[in-house]
């Protein structure tokens, strides 16, 4: 963050700098795209015509795509092996 002798409105330009950066990051991790799949790619079962139209490219019906949702399980992104506290207990 801008301090100091920073000019006034710096903070401000920091700040949407970090969500236009964190924006575009988003807008390349979209989801699926093309033409949405009648039936489910992985159990065969139909995908209703709501889903097709809510989510353009849907390849998965709900049921498998909530147990992929689930199988997916985030990594913390700190190591905190080197980090004071871990070296303090």
């Amino acid at each position: 963050m801008a301090g100091g002798w920073a000019k006034d409105g710096a903070v401000s330009e920091q700040i949407e700098a970090s969500i236009s950066d964190e924006l575009a990051r988003m807008k390349q991790h979209r989801g699926p795209v093309g033409e949405s799949f009648t039936e489910c790619a992985e159990c065969g079962e139909e995908i209703p015509e709501a889903r097709r139209k809510a989510i353009p490219g849907v390849k998965l019906c709900i049921d498998c795509q909530n147990a992929r949702d689930h199988r997916y399980k985030p990594r913390g992104g700190i190591n905190r092996r080197g980090s004071k506290d871990s070296q303090l207990k």
